[in-house]
């Protein structure tokens, strides 16, 4: 079993479709634990601002069979992929890291994301996993976060809970 650590975001009708998307990772994973729910700008583009949040759970399916599960999510929630990469979307889940794999997304998705980067991702994710390693700085992602150039401390109980 490999600890799945994802990203979940999104800016229309956001708040129903991650609480919707929340029950259906329950529902396959009944481990499933859920960072706050917290707001960011869009990045890329002029658009709503996003909500996101992080989930964890234990699998041992494949990450590319997370990867297109996590696909057909995003599609019953209405996600279009015929829009520019930057721009509003219903839904959007990435699997950021499966357990210390690393790949280079030749052969399934790349472990970890490089999203990893920016505060929406790192944040929530800081929060669910504090001490999670990642595997390829060495750091932990609370490490990461307060390295972060966009970290702030947040107020106990900020944001909506999944």
């Amino acid at each position: 079993m490999a600890l799945a650590l994802l990203s979940l975001g999104s800016n229309l009708d956001p708040e129903a479709n991650l609480r919707s998307a929340a029950r259906a990772l329950r529902e396959a994973f009944a481990d499933a634990a859920f960072s706050p729910v917290l707001r960011y700008r869009a990045v890329g583009f002029e658009g709503p601002d996003f909500l996101n949040a992080a989930a964890a759970f234990a699998t041992d399916l494949a990450p590319a069979r997370l990867h297109d599960m996590f696909h057909a999510l995003e599609d019953a929630h209405g996600r279009r992929r015929d829009v520019p990469r930057f721009s509003s979307r219903t839904l959007d889940i990435d699997l950021v890291f499966y357990g210390s794999l690393v790949c280079d997304g030749t052969e399934g998705p790349r472990l970890p994301r490089p999203e990893l980067k920016h505060a929406f991702v790192l944040e929530p994710l800081a929060l669910l996993a504090p001490e999670f390693v990642d595997p390829v700085s060495g750091e932990s992602l609370v490490a990461l976060w307060r390295a972060h150039p966009d970290y702030r401390p947040r107020p106990a109980g900020e944001g909506l809970t999944l």
